[in-house]
């Protein structure tokens, strides 16, 4: 048993995060529900899905980083959501895509990566109206490729674009594929829960073996472990929980190795290395990376060091070749999350890294392969030769080791064959070159004198077209141009084209589509600004990327290049190429034929310029900030995980905290906010109330009231002392039964005092007056379990949000049925809901039908259909919100969670704006906000909260950065609604004699405002006419108001130096 004892050389190898200046950010990923990774990587580029919808892919250089802009290129080529994409082991410039669109498309990407998006794919090929799932290449056959779409494996020959093998003996949809490195066999997982091997070259079935495997339909995924006869199977059992399977195809229905790991609804992406037997395990919507070694006797998986970091959407790993050797990186995973896509480089720790470490580096799969598809096809098997990682060996030195990047994946008609000639670009526009006609086709004869060329350059692409008229042939085979001949056609014709528009009309279309004369994002907004009516009113700071088409441009004449209208402003960059339409000009020429796009324009120019570039909110950059230690209770013990979902856990006020405790008895601990630090050990006060706890709630209008809702269906009323609790106490001060089932959750009215909702199993919802225990109204309605209900700001209507999918609005006090009802989120798992901007909109959050947590907005009128969704992750806990209505920012948080979504809600597109999320240093139990009074203004805190942890109490203040915080920021306060006290009594609110909530200034006394030293600016001239247009009012007030501001902060002095100094004597002059 000596080798257990062994240290493996990889056992410390160690995650090592890059700082996120050297991550790509500030990218727009969403959660799709495929069976790929998402991402893809090779030793020249990486690639992923781009957008909610998933239908675009973008692909960017593999040392890449930085912020990118939402116009950078992409390739546009599916209608749906792709699900899958890999690289070409032997091309690092080939890419291959799966969609549901039924279709997989071949692409070639350029040497220096996408200068501009593609459409037109090398090759298509179809799975006739079956969505595709997987899809890959052979790992030593050049130019084979497999596929699988539902139940159906297809191989395609992409040199002959041809299908050459299919089979449809799955009976379920395929999840995973797998081959074997030498590439005899195929391993395939399958939602029949059963696991198989495959080879499409054996006689009669090529399902040599099935297995069952994990025993849930859920995703799974399989992986050959390198050339071992071992397989690898992630998955779901029975009782969904992700397992791990070891296989040996010598023993294939028993498992070498069963491991069981969590309770999470992400599945497992296995990636594994097999020169090292590294394993690396991401789930999707986790949070951390599992490193394990893979060994051939027990334990068979070794536990390394486990990565925590963002929640991951893909992950893949970096081939070999492209690993930093001379750093002693082994592997490289890269992470793709919501915005970002992070390199996490595998560091062995050794003592110098100045030499090349060769027991760390055994040698690889090179990149360069002799076999072809058809010669596959036809039995034979030729492993792909290794290569050695020392830079010292090799030909390039240290250099990265990158072959060349892939052609185009098509055969080769001539036998004049060289590898310019199968690169090609774009043909350019309005070229006539671009065609040149070959001899006669043939028909992918194999090259005289019998020598097969290498594949690299043999592969080009063979296309019969229609005659062309002059070609001198009969086959009209149209023959590819080398890359150099037609980047030459390219540049002539674009300096040509701008040559002889000198001076000259252009259209926009020739703007649009020659990026030389291209304006930048802020050129168009200056553009915009100059001719907006109400740019005064809002200036934006953050422009969305996007072409708008309100910045039109219009050619310059002749005429405005000699004489000059004084109202027209050229754009910085183009000089007299380009200019700006002033919108009295524009109105006029198109008032007769006014389309929709001009309609559109005119509809902008009296809209904020923030609505047309992108709002910009002023809690952009809010941050959290918890607490100093001193202000933290702590030692907190034997907390309740009990907790139904539909109750928060854990609620707070200005004086008290209210905690479930775990154990018999309902007990709930009750802690002073004025005494914080360590709990002494021992029992804890509390109190006890004979049943589980369901829900609790303080009163907001008392802050010594707590009422608690038991599973037998009593509300009881607790009234804590002046002092808090000193010991456990089982007498509340009032009993309320309000049901004969379990209680859901109960709910204070938000102005009137004395009034509880409580909301039941039996599916009904009653209204209580406290002051005399009665019931007052009850709604009905509910089809299922009842989620939760949120009282709208002005306290007469309520919402909602059942398991049954629905959203329903009601008037307690006039109908005990709904006055309005929609879908609400499909997800069965739990909701929540509240109100936003003044009652107008509802906010939801839920789960869809993947369990993908998710937050939506609908118009309170309109409940048919969500304004907009915005999805987060896969969690199983439930997104619970608090909205802020003076700053209308919404805060979201699960249990379990350590990240605080903020959000801020909109009355216009998108309706869902994404702020600076908080990220806690460690994962929260419960979070409890406390009314607008107790924020310290002084310190520009917006929103004060509660955290609660597994061993403390935390307080966290959000706070907007500003310069001037001495000063009151009245545009962030404005004047608050009072929620601390009761607006009306019960027996007032019953009686339906409604009351609005008075609003009061938050602004301390003797602190000035923002907007008091602001002066308004004095009437400008108008300035004169230059040539190079006019300045706008805003931005001639805005430069006078910088001038004030320093003038003010300056020492102003009109006395000059000479003034002090002494003259001299007429006579001394006359000297």
């Amino acid at each position: 048993m000596a080798w257990r004892f062994k240290a493996s050389k990889y056992k410390n190898a160690a995650p090592i995060v890059p700082k996120a200046e050297a991550c790509v950010r500030e990218i727009c990923v969403g959660s799709y529900q495929t069976y790929g990774n998402n991402i893809a990587a090779s030793a020249a580029f990486m690639a992923f899905n781009w957008e909610h919808s998933g239908s675009s892919v973008a692909v960017l250089p593999l040392d890449d980083c930085g912020r990118k802009s939402k116009t950078m290129p992409l390739l546009h080529g599916h209608t749906d959501t792709v699900t899958d994409l890999k690289f070409s082991p032997f091309h690092d410039g080939l890419l291959a895509t799966a969609s549901q669109d039924c279709l997989v498309k071949i692409w070639h990407i350029p040497e220096k990566g996408l200068e501009q998006s593609l459409s037109d794919p090398e090759a298509v090929f179809s799975h006739k109206q079956r969505r595709v799932e997987t899809v890959g290449f052979h790992p030593t056959a050049d130019g084979l490729m497999y596929s699988t779409a539902a139940g159906c494996v297809a191989l395609f020959d992409i040199a002959a674009q041809k299908e050459i093998f299919s089979n449809n003996e799955h009976p379920e949809v395929i999840q995973s594929a797998s081959w074997r490195e030498d590439g005899t066999v195929l391993a395939t997982s399958c939602k029949d829960k059963c696991v198989r091997i495959f080879d499409p070259r054996a006689a009669g079935s090529p399902i040599q073996m099935v297995a069952e495997s994990h025993q849930s339909i859920k995703d799974s995924r399989v992986v050959w472990l390198g050339n071992q006869s071992r397989i690898l199977t992630t998955g779901f059992d029975a009782a969904r929980l992700r397992q791990v399977i070891i296989r040996d195809i010598r023993n294939f229905n028993t498992p070498e190795k069963t491991l069981e790991l969590d309770c999470s609804t992400g599945i497992l992406m296995p990636l594994f290395d097999p020169d090292t037997n590294m394993l690396f395990l991401a789930g999707k919507g986790d949070t951390t990376i599992n490193y394990l070694e893979i060994t051939d006797k027990d334990p068979y998986l070794i536990e390394g060091l486990r990565h925590t970091g963002e929640q991951t959407k893909g992950a893949c790993l970096v081939p070999k070749r492209a690993l930093k050797v001379m750093e002693a990186e082994v592997n490289r995973v890269l992470q793709l999350t919501s915005n970002m896509v992070i390199p996490i480089m595998y560091q062995v720790p050794r003592k110098t890294y100045r030499d090349f470490h060769a027991d760390l580096y055994p040698e690889t799969t090179g990149y360069k392969t002799e076999l072809i598809a058809s010669e596959w096809l036809n039995g034979t098997n030729q492993a792909v030769p290794k290569m050695n990682l020392d830079p010292a060996k090799r030909e390039h030195g240290d250099e990265p080791i990158i072959p060349r990047l892939g052609p185009k994946p098509f055969s080769s008609n001539t036998g004049d064959v060289s590898f310019d000639k199968v690169f090609a670009v774009p043909v350019a526009p309005g070229s006539h070159e671009n065609i040149s006609t070959v001899g006669q086709d043939n028909c992918g004869d194999a090259p005289a004198g019998g020598s097969k060329p290498d594949l690299i350059v043999e592969i080009e692409i063979q296309k019969s077209e229609p005659n062309v008229a002059g070609n001198g042939n009969g086959n009209g085979v149209q023959k590819s141009l080398t890359t150099s001949e037609r980047r030459k056609i390219f540049e002539q014709n674009s300096e040509s084209s701008e040559n002889s528009t000198e001076g000259e009309d252009r259209t926009d279309a020739d703007l649009r589509r020659f990026s030389a004369v291209r304006s930048s994002i802020a050129e168009r907004r200056r553009v915009y600004e100059s001719r907006s009516k109400s740019q005064v009113d809002e200036k934006a700071q953050s422009p969305v990327p996007l072409r708008r088409e309100s910045s039109k441009v219009e050619p310059l004449k002749p005429s405005q290049q000699l004489g000059g209208n004084s109202n027209v402003i050229p754009a910085s960059g183009i000089e007299n190429k380009r200019i700006s339409v002033p919108e009295g000009k524009l109105l006029e020429e198109h008032r007769g034929k006014k389309s929709a796009m001009e309609a559109a324009f005119s509809a902008a120019s009296i809209k904020r310029t923030s609505t047309v570039f992108g709002k910009v909110s002023k809690f952009r950059h809010l941050k959290g900030t918890p607490g100093h230690k001193s202000t933290h209770i702590e030692n907190l013990r034997n907390l309740s995980r009990q907790i139904p979902g539909e109750c928060n856990g854990f609620h707070a006020n200005h004086e008290r905290v209210a905690v479930p405790l775990a154990g018999p008895g309902g007990k709930i601990a009750i802690f002073e906010l004025s005494r914080p630090g360590r709990l002494p050990d021992g029992v804890i006060p509390s109190l006890v109330n004979g049943s589980n706890v369901m829900d609790f709630q303080w009163d907001p209008f008392d802050a010594q009231r707590l009422a608690v809702a038991c599973d037998d269906g009593i509300v009881k009323l607790w009234r804590i002392d002046e002092g808090g609790l000193t010991e456990p106490t089982n007498e509340p001060q009032g009993e309320l039964t309000a049901h004969l089932d379990k209680i859901y959750f109960i709910r204070f009215h938000p102005l009137a005092a004395d009034v509880l909702l409580t909301a039941s199993y039996d599916m009904t919802i009653k209204l209580w007056d406290l002051r005399t225990m009665t019931e007052k109204c009850i709604l009905t309605g509910h089809t299922d379990q009842i989620f939760d209900f949120a009282w709208s700001p002005c306290g007469k209507l309520g919402a909602s949000v059942c398991k049954d999918g629905k959203i329903r609005v009601y008037n307690p006090r006039k109908s005990e049925t709904p006055i309005r009802e929609g879908n609400g989120p499909v997800g069965t798992r739990g909701a929540r809901i509240t109100w936003a901007l003044e009652g107008h909109y509802i906010v939801c959050t839920g789960f869809d039908k993947v369990s993908e947590r998710q937050i939506s907005v609908y118009n309170a009128q309109k409940l048919s259909a969500p304004l907009n969704t915005a999805s987060l992750d896969v969690s199983p806990s439930i997104l619970i919100p608090f909205y802020d209505e003076d700053s209308s920012t919404l805060f979201v948080t699960g249990k379990g969670d350590s990240t605080i979504y903020c959000y801020e809600i909109t009355d216009e597109e998108p309706y869902i704006c994404p702020l600076s999320h908080h990220r806690c240093s460690s994962l929260h139990q419960g979070l409890s906000f406390l009314t607008k009074n107790h924020c310290d203004v002084a310190s520009v805190e917006f929103s004060k909260a509660y955290r609660l942890t597994n061993t403390t109490i935390e307080p966290l203040s959000f706070t907007v950065p500003r310069i001037k915080s001495e000063l009151f920021q009245d545009d962030l306060f404005p004047p608050t609604r009072v929620t601390w006290s009761a607006t009306l009594s019960a027996e007032d609110w019953f009686a339906c004699n409604d009351k609005s909530a008075a609003k009061v200034s938050l602004k301390p006394e003797g602190m000035d405002t923002l907007s008091s030293i602001q002066q308004v600016p004095a009437p400008v001239k108008k300035p004169e006419h230059t040539q190079f247009g006019n300045k706008s009012e805003y931005e001639t007030n805005k430069q006078q108001e910088i001038q004030k501001s320093v003038s003010a902060r300056m020492e102003y002095n009109t006395k000059l130096e000479q003034d002090d100094m002494e003259g001299v004597d007429e006579n001394e002059w006359q000297e």
